[in-house]
Formats: C-alpha cells, structure tokens, sequence
C-alpha cells in the first residue's frame, strides 16, 4: 500500500500496544496498570486489516518506557505478516536515527517520536531532513496542558503544548498525535479542548488520541478538524465497531 502524503483522508487508526511479547492497554500511561487482550499481535493486525483499516498504529511500550527497541524483531515479524494489505506506523524508543532508519527499512510507513523530539532540540528537525515530512510524526502526551517527554512518568517536564507544538512545527514536522494522558485508556471521551486549540493553530495535521470510545466520538473530533484518531481499548472491549465506524467515518461531513 502506498504511503506516500501520510493520511490525506480521516483515518482511523487502531492501536496495538506491545509489552513483552503480548497486546496490552495501560490506563492513563500507567505501566502497573495494564490489561492483556492477546499473545498473537499478527493475527491482532490481520483481524484490523480485515475490518478496513488502511493504517496501524503499532507501539513498543518496553522501548517507550526504557529507550531502545527490545521488541523490534516481533514488529518486524508483523510488519512482514502484513505485507502489502496496510500501511503502520511504529513508536516506542526510537531516539536516534539509526533506530529510525531501521524501523523504516523493515516496513513502517513512517514513525512515532516523542521523547527525543521535545527532548533533543533539532533532532525532529534531522528526520525530517533525511526521511521527509510524511514519514516523520511526533506524539504530544499531554497533562495539565504541558507536553511530556515521558508520559508514563508522574513529574517529568514538559512545556505548554501549543508551544511544543509550535516549535516542532518551525523544524518541519506537519503531522503531530495529541494524546490527553488522564483520557488514555479510560474510554472517558477525548479531551475536545485540548484538541480544538491545538487545531486551531493551523500548524500542522493532528491526530486525536485518548479516551476514544464511540464513532460519536470520532466525528466530534473529525469535526475539530482533526485528520484522524487512535483507538485502542474500545476496539479490544467492544465499545466500538471498527468496521461500523470505518463506514461512518467514510459519510461526508456536514
């Protein structure tokens, strides 16, 4: 499948979390707050891919919490599985380019960088440089309105999302997911304040992440303008029906 532009269209984008080998969902970024939903990510995938969804938002949370790539062999393994039939995105430890470049040449269509990117000034702007706009995107996790490297971590700094986002934006990145850390996992709604004045700077293409639970929801966010969603743990409990929201998604808005 062509990647090329990123999403163009509202995509919605299932998520699948990995911790030691298994597809999980935290509550609120918290790691001592985990459910498991399965030991087989591939057939995970497959199972989205079959429902319609065009991109898979895959992530290594042992990377995203440690730094490295400890689970890189069994993304590739489902990167391989896939083939052709979506394009995904990969997040989790990736801080250098290196581990940027090698997750690309196993098969992402592009990556996820968050700690290194509000973290290392300039280092944002270097990926995109070398591997171009559409492949490049960072994730803002938000509390309290402040952008944080570390989201899974209680006091770690951060600085105002809006200029967060600013900033990034001034190196070339055009494609940003805005996650409400207190909303993530919680099927609570996502956090529409947050989303509509960080759209409204019109500085770059935000996907909303957080608290998803319905296609009521979807279209709210859609409606903000945002370009698409990450849905996670609604899909896994049922509250939500990818392929019903795929077809409610595809209606003109208005």
């Amino acid at each position: 499948m062509s990647i090329e532009g990123g999403a163009t269209a509202f995509e919605l984008l299932p998520a699948i979390d990995l911790r030691g080998g298994r597809v999980v969902r935290l509550l609120g970024g918290d790691f001592e707050a985990e459910t498991a939903f399965s030991d087989d990510p591939a057939a995970i995938a497959h199972g989205f891919v079959a429902a319609g969804a065009r991109w898979l938002h895959l992530v290594d949370l042992d990377g995203a919490r440690a730094g490295g790539q400890p689970q890189a062999g069994l993304i590739r393994e489902v990167l391989a599985a896939l083939g052709e039939g979506a394009a995904c995105e990969v997040a989790g430890g990736l801080r250098d380019r290196a581990a940027v470049a090698s997750t690309l040449a196993a098969g992402a269509g592009r990556v996820v960088v968050g700690t290194a990117a509000l973290g290392q000034p300039g280092f944002a702007a270097e990926l995109v440089r070398t591997f171009g706009p559409g492949r490049v995107v960072v994730a803002l996790d938000v509390r309290d309105g402040q952008a944080i490297g570390e989201g899974w971590r209680d006091g770690a700094p951060g600085r105002p999302a809006a200029v967060a986002l600013a900033h990034l934006a001034d190196e070339g990145v055009t494609l940003f997911e805005v996650t409400a850390i207190d909303r993530d996992g919680g099927l609570g709604g996502p956090d529409l304040t947050l989303l509509e004045r960080l759209v409204r700077l019109e500085r770059g293409r935000i996907i909303a992440s957080g608290g998803i639970r319905s296609i009521e929801d979807l279209l709210a966010v859609r409606s903000l303008g945002c370009t698409g969603a990450i849905v996670g743990r609604a899909l896994y409990e049922g509250s939500l029906d990818l392929r019903a929201a795929i077809a409610a998604l595809r209606q003109p808005t208005g």
